[in-house]
C-alpha cells in the first residue's frame, strides 16, 4: 500500500513537470498536536548502521515499532521485521560505500530541521482550515536507499532525507536521475511533498488511473493545486493546475473536499458557462 502510493505520486510528478473524507472524532481532534515537529528517527537508524550500536536498534524497535517496520519491510524491502536475521541484514545492507556516504551527508545537511518544523506546522494548519477535520500527522525522518521520498501509514508520515540532498548531489547524477527529477530532490520540496503524499493517502488514485494516464494526471493536478494553496505559493504548475486555480476564483464557494472530487469534465463544463 505504502509503496503503491509513493510510486503513483513519483510517476505523476515526473509526467506533470476518490476516497471518502472521514471526519475525526471530536475527542481525537482535541488531541491533535498544535505543531509539527519532525521526530529524528533517522539518528537512531544512523547510529546503528554506522557503528552497530545495538542499544540504538533496541530503541528503534521499542519506541518506533511502526517506523521500523515501514523502513525494513516497505522502504528497504529486506524482509519481515521479526525475522531473526533482519538485524544483521539491515547492518550489511548499509555497508555499501555510497550508502555510508549518504548517511553521513544526511547527518551533516540536516543537522537542524527546525525550519522544516515551522513550515510544516504553517502548511498543515492552513490545510486544516481548507479541510475541516484533517488530523495533523506525526512526522518523522528516516534514511532510505534513494527509493521513496515520503511514506504514509495511517496518520504517520515519514520523510526519507536521502531523497532531498540537493539537485547536484553526486549520487543522484551517478544513478541516472534526470534534471527534472533532481530539481525536486531539494530541501524546498520536503514540505510540499509531505502535503501531497498525505493528501494522496486520503484521496487515493481512482482505480482506472492504472490504465488511463489522463485520470492519473488530473487527480495529481487536483492534489498539487491544493498543495499550492496550502503552501501559499505556486510550487507545482501545469495546464490543469492553472485551470483549477481559475475555477476556484470563479467558484470560491466550492470546498476543497468537493474540488478534489471533481472530474475534469465537470470543471470544463463549468468553465464554458
Amino acid at each position: 500500500m505504502v509503496r503503491k502510493l509513493c510510486l503513483f505520486y513519483l510517476l505523476a510528478l515526473t509526467a506533470l513537470l476518490g476516497c471518502q473524507w472521514q471526519m475525526r472524532p471530536e475527542t481525537e481532534q482535541q488531541e491533535t498536536p498544535a505543531t509539527v515537529v519532525i521526530d529524528r528517527f533517522d539518528r537512531l537508524e544512523s547510529l546503528y548502521i554506522t557503528v552497530a550500536d545495538y542499544a540504538a536498534l533496541r530503541q528503534m524497535k521499542t519506541d518506533y515499532p511502526q517506523q521500523t517496520r515501514t523502513l525494513v519491510e516497505n522502504v528497504l524491502q529486506l524482509g519481515e521485521v521479526n525475522d531473526p536475521e533482519i538485524n544483521s541484514r539491515l547492518l550489511v545492507y548499509f555497508q555499501d560505500t555510497t550508502l555510508q556516504t549518504i548517511v553521513n551527508d544526511v547527518e551533516r545537511i540536516f543537522e537542524r530541521t527546525d525550519d522544516l518544523d515551522r513550515q510544516l506546522t504553517k502548511a498543515f494548519k492552513r490545510l486544516q482550515t481548507m479541510l475541516p477535520g484533517l488530523e495533523m500527522p506525526k512526522v518523522y525522518a528516516q534514511i532510505g536507499s534513494l527509493d521513496q521520498s515520503i511514506v504514509v501509514a495511517d496518520s504517520i508520515l515519514g520523510i526519507s532525507l536521502d531523497k532531498y540532498l540537493g539537485a547536484d548531489y553526486p549520487a543522484y547524477l551517478r544513478y541516472g536521475y534526470n534534471e527534472q527529477q533532481r530539481s525536486m530532490m531539494t530541501r524546498e520540496y520536503i514540505v510540499p511533498d509531505c502535503l501531497g503524499f498525505y493528501l494522496l493517502s486520503l484521496y487515493p488514485m481512482p482505480e482506472a488511473a492504472d490504465t488511463v494516464p489522463e485520470l492519473s494526471h488530473w487527480h495529481m493536478s487536483k492534489i498539487q493545486s491544493v498543495v499550492n494553496q496550502a503552501m501559499g505559493r505556486k510550487v507545482f504548475t501545469n495546464d490543469n493546475i492553472e485551470m483549477l486555480a481559475h475555477f476556484r476564483q470563479r467558484h470560491s464557494h466550492t470546498s476543497t473536499h468537493n474540488l478534489l472530487m471533481l472530474s475534469r469534465h465537470q470543471v470544463l463544463a463549468e468553465e464554458k458557462r
